[in-house]
C-alpha cells in the first residue's frame, strides 16, 4: 500500500472561492473606460450648454453659463483621476469578522534584530 507524499499536497495550486477572486483586468479596464467616456460626454454637454446659455440668457440668469463652463473645465481633471485610479479594491480589503478565539495581537514577522526588543 502506497502512502501519499506530503510534498504533493504542498505543490497543489491554491483554490480560491468565487468571492476571493479578483475581478478580471479586462473587466476593470472596460469599467474605467466607460466611466471616463460618460464623464467626457457630460463635459461636452456642459460646454455646449455654456455657449447656448451665454448667447440666449441675459440678466440674472447669466450665471448658468458660468456654471456650465466651470463644469466643462473641471470635469476632464475628474475623469482622468477616476480613470487612472487603478483597480477597485477587492473583497480582502474589508474588515475580518470578529472571532473571540483569535489572539489579541498578531506577531510581527521578520528577523528579530530588525524589529526591536
Amino acid at each position: 500500500m502506497r502512502v501519499p507524499s506530503r510534498r504533493r499536497r504542498r505543490d497543489r495550486p491554491a483554490v480560491y472561492t468565487v468571492t476571493d477572486a479578483h475581478r478580471p483586468l479586462s473587466e476593470d479596464i472596460g469599467y474605467r473606460e466607460r466611466r471616463y467616456l460618460i464623464t467626457m460626454g457630460v463635459r461636452a454637454l456642459c460646454f455646449v450648454l455654456s455657449i447656448v446659455f451665454a448667447v440666449t440668457l441675459h440678466g440674472p440668469w447669466r450665471w448658468l453659463a458660468v456654471v456650465a463652463l466651470l463644469g466643462a473645465v473641471i470635469l476632464p481633471y475628474v475623469a482622468v483621476i477616476f480613470a487612472n485610479g487603478g483597480r477597485e479594491p477587492d473583497s480582502s480589503a474589508r474588515f475580518a469578522p470578529y472571532d473571540p478565539k483569535s489572539p489579541p495581537e498578531k506577531r510581527i514577522s521578520g528577523p528579530r534584530d530588525q524589529i526591536g526588543p
